[in-house]
């Protein structure tokens, strides 16, 4: 799609794109706008002045009203936007409400509802048992018949840009005969790609891998903050629980499904056959590029495609037993790895448990994340028309533990 809007080469927003967030202005009250090259569409107003119907729903301080409207809406919304950005009539109109980027302040996109988190990288998976069960099989036996995942906490979402804050809690390695307790010594990020719910369904009712469009609004980035001594201690035998509940961070825009249909892709070959509630009946393996930069040194490019498990099963998987969906859920990929060496996800994998300390640009080395380290996540996607679209960034900076 062309555009009369002057797009710089190379943005991660084309108008192919068009995702939304949350911004505020002056002062001014967080609001629903669409990220377009360096600027952001101011949508509240310019609904108003278009008389769109339901338009009222941008003026809201996160995307849960709009997304809750539904697949035909987000349709319409979309070809409303691709028509005023594309014809040029009410291009003065338009213009009053394209609002720089550098000027405002981006939130939280959406209510987050509930939050799971997935462990669908075949690649990751074997690396982490490599690590911790080097004389075992590295996958567990259930791992090939269902999306493994662990319920997170919602209320420690926090938007790119939001510092994290060491955790503190129960260490204990091998050698040490009783826990000791304080900062994280091992503390670890989780590059992944995230999925927000916009259509809720009724408790007892499982969603099918059929109705993953119908119910999922968009992709954002996410990482995963990991206390990787904690979560070892505490994780036997329920799982994930402090070593991952004190921070997760995702990107400010959220990218519609509708701008991702030429990243679609088959999922992979599954052996042995998955259960029939799990039999993939669309494409929904998407070719997506991250990439991981550590103090400013990239020094990780993920790639998405060849997840093993796809985001349509993990929903269905999710909804199975009966659980429902709300407006905000968030559910993520898990650690996306590669089967090279510098496309693993995590430190956890890049260090080799710390054994194999990474040297940054700077000349300083590390295993894991000391304080004052910053990361970010980029990604990237084929877009319609031959373009390339992103989904941003995530970044976060660690902050010493509170005392």
């Amino acid at each position: 799609m062309t555009t009369w809007v002057e797009v710089p080469e190379g943005s991660p927003f084309p108008a192919t794109n068009l995702p939304y967030g949350v911004f505020s202005y002056a002062g001014e009250a967080p609001r629903v706008g669409v990220a377009l090259g360096d600027d952001v569409v101011d949508l509240a107003p310019l609904a108003a002045a278009e008389g769109l119907d339901g338009g009222h729903v941008f003026e809201s301080p996160s995307l849960n009203p709009f997304m809750a409207l539904g697949r035909p809406a987000w349709g319409a919304v979309r070809s409303w936007l691709t028509e005023l950005l594309n014809s040029g009539g009410d291009r003065d109109l338009v213009e009053s409400h394209l609002v720089p980027t550098r000027d405002v302040t981006m939130h939280l996109p959406f209510e987050v509802g509930d939050y799971v988190d997935f462990y669908s990288s075949q690649h990751h998976a074997e690396n982490v048992g490599r690590i911790f069960r080097p004389d075992g099989e590295p996958l567990t036996p259930n791992w090939k018949h269902l999306p493994i995942g662990y319920h997170g906490r919602s209320g420690t979402v926090v938007v790119s840009g939001t510092d994290v804050v060491r955790p503190r809690g129960q260490r204990k390695s091998p050698a040490d005969e009783l826990p000791s307790f304080g900062p994280s010594t091992r503390l670890d990020i989780e590059a992944e790609i995230g999925f927000v719910v916009g259509v809720p369904s009724p408790r007892g009712v499982p969603v099918g891998v059929g109705d993953f469009r119908e119910h999922v609004f968009g992709v954002c980035l996410v990482n995963d903050w990991s206390a990787r001594d904690i979560q070892a201690w505490e994780y036997v035998p329920l799982g994930p629980f402090l070593g991952k509940s004190f921070a997760t961070s995702v990107s400010p825009w959220v990218v519609p499904l509708d701008a991702l249909d030429a990243a679609r892709l088959p999922g992979p070959v599954q052996r042995p056959d998955v259960l029939s509630y799990l039999r993939r009946g669309e494409d929904w393996g998407l070719d997506l590029a991250l990439e991981v930069t550590w103090n400013g040194t990239v020094v990780s490019r993920p790639p998405f495609v060849g997840m093993y498990w796809t985001p349509d099963q993990q929903l269905a998987h999710l909804t199975v037993n009966g659980a429902s969906l709300r407006t905000g859920d968030l559910f993520a990929s898990g650690t996306v790895s590669g089967a090279a060496p510098d496309e693993r996800g995590s430190f956890l994998e890049l260090c080799w448990n710390g054994t194999a300390p990474l040297t940054l640009a700077d000349g300083s080395t590390r295993a894991f994340l000391e304080d004052g380290d910053e990361v970010s996540v980029t990604a990237w996607a084929p877009g319609a028309d031959g373009t390339r679209i992103g989904l941003g960034t995530v970044t976060g900076r660690v902050i010493p533990a509170v005392p």
